[in-house]
This record gives C-alpha cells, sequence and structure tokens, in this order.
C-alpha cells in the first residue's frame, strides 16, 4: 500500500488518466501546537476519498467538505484552523476553532488542480521523486491588498528546470530567488516576509526532499518486517544478499529492488548506499564483514550493524587488519544497531531500527518525549518580526 508523496503522486496519475480534477490542500504555517508541520499535503479530488493527512485526523473532513467551494473562483485562498478550546480562542472571525485544546493554528493553503491549469508544486513534486534530486518551492500566502503578487503564486527551482518562473517586482525577485537557493542548500524549509514600497509580503520557502532511501544488507526473516515498515514510512527499500535462496522477489512483495550480489570484490554498490540509510543484518559473519568493510569506505547518511557490540569490533578489526583502505563513515555506524526498547521479535527489532534512523535523521537522541523540555517539533525558521505580524499578512 503506497504511503506519504508516492500515494499522492499516485492519485495524481490517476486523475490525469481520468481527465479529473483536485484540490490541493497545504499546510503553508503553524502556529502554536499541531500535529503536522508545513509541506504536509492532501488532495481532495471532485470525485472519490481524499490522499494524504494535514493534522491527525481533526481538519481532514472540514477541509474537504469546503475545499470546492473556497476555491470556486479558480483562486488560491489561505484557511486558517484553530486547535485552542472554545473558551479560550479570542478571535472567532480569523479562524475556524475546533477546541482540541492543543492551542495551535493552522494555516492551510487550497488550490485547484486540472490538466488544463496544473499546478507547478505538483510537477516539481514529481521530478523530485522520478530525480532523487531535492527541490525548492517559494509560495505566497500572505500579501497586501493589491499587491502585484497573490495568495499562491510560486516560484520553484530543480536541476531539471530551465525557467523557475518569476514572482515578484525584479528586485524581490532575485531576493526571493536568493533565499530559495539557500533553502536548497541548507536542506530546510523557512518563512519570510519581503517588504516593497507599499507593504510586506509573506512567502513559504519549502524544501522538498527527494525520496529517503533504505538498503538492507541481508534476506532473512527479520528484514521482511523491516522492509514493510520502511514502506510505511514512504521510503525506497532495497534488499541485497550474496544466496540465491534469501535475495528472492517474492520474500519481500513491498521492496522496491531485491538483489543477490557475489560477496567477493570489488564493491560496486557506493551509487546505492551513497546518501542512503543502511542495515547490515545478514547473520553471516563473512558477508557482514564484506558488505560493513565495503559502505564504511562510502558516504552512506547512516550505517546500523545487527549483532552484539563485541562482534562488530571484532569485524572492525578484522577490517582494519585485512584493509588499508581509509573508513571515512566509520564516525556514522552505529551498533548494536537500533533503540534500546526491549523485545526480541523480528517486528520489536525492525521498529527499534526504524526509530534510531528516524531518531538520526532528525538529529535526536531518541530518547522518551515525557523528558524532552523542549517542543516536540523543530519550529519553522521564519524571519518575520513577529508572529501576530505574520499573522495578519496570511489573513489580509
Amino acid at each position: 500500500m503506497l504511503s506519504g508523496i508516492s500515494a499522492l503522486l499516485g492519485a495524481l496519475r490517476a486523475l490525469e488518466r481520468d481527465n479529473g480534477q483536485a484540490v490541493l490542500a497545504t499546510v503553508v504555517k503553524v502556529e502554536g501546537s499541531a500535529y503536522r508541520r508545513p509541506g504536509a499535503r492532501m488532495l481532495i479530488p471532485l470525485y472519490g476519498g481524499t490522499v494524504g493527512t494535514i493534522s491527525g485526523g481533526c481538519l481532514e473532513s472540514e477541509v474537504a467538505k469546503k475545499a470546492w467551494w473556497l476555491t470556486d473562483s479558480g483562486e488560491a485562498v489561505i484557511r486558517r484552523y484553530s486547535t485552542a478550546t472554545q473558551d479560550d480562542d479570542d478571535d472567532q472571525d480569523a479562524a475556524l476553532t475546533f477546541g482540541l485544546g492543543c492551542n495551535g493554528t493552522v494555516h492551510v493553503l487550497l488550490e485547484r488542480h486540472s490538466a488544463e491549469k496544473p499546478l507547478a508544486v505538483l510537477e516539481l513534486l514529481r521530478q523530485v521523486r522520478e530525480s532523487g534530486q531535492a527541490g525548492a518551492v517559494a509560495t505566497v500566502i500572505g500579501s497586501y491588498r493589491n499587491a502585484r503578487v497573490r495568495v499562491g503564486d510560486r516560484l520553484c527551482l530543480h536541476p531539471s528546470l530551465t525557467d523557475s518562473g518569476r514572482l515578484l517586482a525584479p528586485e524581490l525577485d532575485a531576493e526571493v530567488r536568493a533565499d530559495l537557493q539557500r533553502t536548497l542548500i541548507d536542506g530546510h524549509s523557512s518563512l519570510r516576509s519581503y517588504r516593497d514600497a507599499r507593504g510586506e509580503i509573506e512567502v513559504f520557502c519549502e524544501y522538498l526532499a527527494p525520496q529517503r532511501r533504505l538498503v538492507i544488507f541481508g534476506a532473512g526473516h527479520d528484514a521482511q518486517p523491516l522492509t514493510h515498515m520502511a514502506k510505511l514510512l514512504d521510503w525506497h527499500v532495497t534488499v541485497v544478499d550474496g544466496r540465491a535462496h534469501f535475495a528472492r522477489a517474492e520474500r519481500f512483495p513491498d521492496a522496491d529492488t531485491v538483489l543477490q550480489v557475489d560477496t567477493r570484490p570489488p564493491y560496486d554498490l557506493h551509487a546505492l548506499t551513497d546518501g542512503a540509510m543502511v542495515a547490515i543484518m545478514s547473520h553471516s559473519y563473512s558477508q557482514d564483514r564484506h558488505w560493513l568493510g565495503s559502505v564504511l569506505q562510502g558516504a552512506p547518511a547512516y550505517i546500523g550493524q545487527l549483532g552484539p557490540r563485541d562482534r562488530t569490533e571484532r569485524l572492525l578489526e578484522e577490517i582494519r587488519q585485512h584493509s588499508n583502505a581509509h573508513l571515512p563513515a566509520l564516525e556514522r555506524l552505529h551498533y548494536p544497531i537500533g533503540l534500546d526498547i526491549g523485545g526480541d521479535t523480528p517486528e520489536s527489532v525492525a521498529t527499534a531500527i526504524l526509530a534510531e534512523m528516524t531518531a538520526a535523521i532528525n538529529q535526536r537522541t531518541g530518547g522518551m518525549l515525557k523528558h524532552r523540555q523542549a517542543a516536540i517539533h523543530t519550529p519553522t525558521a521564519q524571519n518575520c518580526s513577529d508572529i501576530e505580524t505574520a499573522a495578519r499578512l496570511t489573513a489580509s
């Protein structure tokens, strides 16, 4: 079953085959607490159910019910939803209040998509997914009355684009383009405000990451739930094993690719593992030594070695003894792989592995949230002078 961006793009392909229409709902700003962060998307076809989520299930029905009516003019609109309690909300006219007690406000951009008027951001998402290269998009989410730009106007950036479009007056267009380039380099989304002679314009500069890749060395029984769970996260999964009776596609129906690869040198999978999350779990000492020694010479984002600590340290010692090669990825090696959550079933092991990988991606330690003093989510960076100014611009 597809999830995340894969599900959205799959629904988009179905719409295109049927010449259908849809409304795209995108979270573009969050104030306070909210379940999803800016960049979360939901596709609302004219016929059929929604695809994707923009909250924990609280807003989807309301947004889907009114999305077509709110965009009847064909213009993009911003809708604000408050998750404060009814008694705590002092601005009933500014945001639809759901009384959830989360004390947050979610700003949702609604815009029409059709074959005649396709949305550039959906095509950009498709290019990012197909190319494996990140992209960035600047979307106007607030402007003053009678401004030259409108809510929903965009500027896109991706290696495949020869023309990223025009957004604002020349001097502001260049400033937004420079910020968008920084977004692509930094790999983080941000809210930014710009001023011309007549007023302020608020822009969501969004980083569009390529699909996360997981390479599993070892096609044993415990690799099966890991593959399945990784696909639930919408990761691209490759399973590799040197044993033909293990490396069979029918054993891994959820995997994108299953490879039977000779474990004798040379190793030629760096293009596959560089930048990827790597789990080494073949339960074969000789295979693990081969795979670990090889990936340590590359540039994976994460390497996890299954097994007791002393086993991995013996592997590392033998790798050093039999190879004079530099091991640049050693600092990204985690062993024993996974968070300490207990449990010894294949499903428990897979949960621990994916939890640690996710923590590493987000630069977290993986501790219990009840012990965390800071906010659960890292706020989207913004250079607005204050939240009230940003909210006023969005509502105007």
